[in-house]
């Protein structure tokens, strides 16, 4: 390899070595400050080290093509999803240090951790050969293992973490089989190298591997009946850390997996079609009436986000550009009401510490009618009920999966949809309509921010989306 071809191959991966590299600055810088003063430096430069990469995904990169061999894809797809991931994870970092400060979890550790996991997360989104994917995928997962356990004090999240643990690990081995079963069946790991291996039909032991391979990425997204880890996990992990869980590494693996179906086995979707909507359909089931009977907030947006899963799974499962389309808005705008939904769970907090029951927050809109109006406000988006912007997401999946002709899995994401908005409005029913005694201390100004401009952004988003409506029955969503 050149000095041109290297240093082109560099400038592609031009935000992952910022966030790599920053990392290991930062460490270092922590190591040898006093910890009392190192905590809130590491967490800033952290948070503007996600801010710099998303810049640098979108303006200071080498333009497109791929490196090392084809190991690493840069297109439009990767850029979106980067600058998507970072300013996600910048803005939950933003909202949960209040909470670590009052916790007394303010450690170097914890933005550091972070800012390997978004780098994981980075070569998950450009991965082009499956041994590129299982680092970016190990790289997010072993910063996560820890997260989920950071409050070494608490036994909820020691066991959140050692659940997380044991079943990631298990993932990976299936992971891990299926890539090696594809690698023997087609010679090599590289996607462009596989999708032309295919272009004679499969054999059964290729499509063994591709079935691990989906196992293993789809415990990944919390897909059912993979998503066992998720409720113990959201409610174990601290809050902070489960509304980073619930928002970045979905984003990330989500994307993945639509690119690893689609590109290298895009060839071959009459094999893996159906096992995607299966665990689409299981996984929209499982999440709308698991969630029907949850009194803790953090275990019914679990059981959301693995509902939320299942109708992006219906895009991937469109296997289509209308799809793939489909699939970015839907997340967007998820990741929108989750981080959201996530800073009033950290609102939710009184004298005695913090409150995690559905029936804490009877009455709230009396009491707090800004933060009242946003939980509604972001409820009724995630549940996807008509005229907020959550209902636009899931229009264009359904959208995708009816073009596709998948009309009874459309049908049946819309029936599921109804279900789900019985849990939804149950919160919202408790917001308004009951009382209580309970009294919520005052919100950092941080939690509050995110909180009402999540809720805001339901509303003002609303245009934006309705021209996207307009364009996708006119010219298709897939040409915008």
């Amino acid at each position: 390899m050149n000095a041109d071809t290297l240093s082109r191959n560099l400038g592609l991966l031009t935000p992952e070595i910022i966030l790599a590299g920053g990392a290991m600055a930062l460490l270092m810088l922590g190591v040898f400050m006093k910890e009392e003063r190192a905590g809130r430096l590491v967490y800033f430069l952290t948070i503007a080290l996600l801010v710099v990469s998303a810049v640098a995904a979108l303006f200071w990169t080498a333009g497109e093509g791929q490196a090392f061999n084809g190991a690493f894809i840069l297109d439009s797809l990767s850029k979106f999803s980067k600058v998507a991931i970072s300013l996600v994870a910048a803005v939950a970092l933003i909202m949960a240090l209040p909470y670590l400060e009052s916790e007394k979890l303010l450690k170097i550790e914890y933005p550091i951790l972070a800012l390997l996991a978004v780098t994981g997360m980075m070569m998950m989104v450009s991965a082009n050969d499956l041994v590129a994917m299982y680092m970016g995928i190990e790289l997010q997962s072993l910063a996560l293992y820890v997260l989920a356990a950071f409050n070494r004090d608490s036994l909820r999240a020691s066991e959140a973490g050692l659940k997380y643990f044991v079943l990631g690990a298990l993932s990976s081995g299936l992971l891990l089989y299926g890539s090696s079963l594809v690698y023997g069946f087609t010679g090599s790991t590289g996607f462009n190298e596989i999708a032309i291996a295919l272009q004679d039909g499969p054999n059964v032991g290729l499509v063994f591997g591709l079935v691990f391979v989906i196992c293993g990425l789809a415990f990944k997204v919390s897909a059912a009946p993979f998503h066992m880890w998720t409720p113990d996990v959201y409610e174990g992990a601290p809050t902070p850390v489960t509304a980073f869980f619930a928002t970045a590494p979905k984003f990330a693996a989500i994307i993945l997996l639509g690119r690893v179906l689609m590109e290298p086995f895009g060839g071959i979707v009459d094999q893996w079609q159906d096992i995607v909507w299966m665990l689409a359909f299981l996984s929209m089931g499982v999440g709308a009436f698991g969630a029907l009977t949850q009194t803790n907030i953090k275990r019914l947006l679990a059981y959301s986000s693995i509902g939320n899963m299942g109708y992006a799974l219906v895009a991937v499962a469109a296997a289509s550009q209308t799809g793939l389309w489909a699939l970015l808005v839907f997340m967007v705008l998820y990741m929108i009401g989750v981080i959201g939904s996530f800073g009033a769970v950290l609102s939710m907090r009184t004298r005695e510490g913090m409150v995690e029951n559905i029936d804490d927050l009877a009455g709230l809109a009396q009491r707090n009618p800004g933060l009242g109006w946003s939980i509604t406000a972001l409820m009724f988006s995630i549940g996807g009920l008509p005229f907020m912007v959550g209902f636009f997401g899931k229009f264009f999946v359904i959208f995708a999966a009816v073009e596709s002709g998948l009309i009874w899995l459309a049908i049946a994401a819309v029936l599921f949809s109804v279900v789900s908005a019985a849990y939804y409005l149950r919160v919202v029913k408790v917001v308004w309509f009951d009382t209580s005694e309970i009294e919520f201390v005052p919100t950092a100004m941080s939690i509050y921010w995110v909180t009402r401009m999540a809720g805001l952004a339901t509303v003002l988003l609303l245009p934006v989306l309705g021209w996207l409506v307009f364009r996708a029955y006119s010219v298709g969503l897939a040409t915008l």
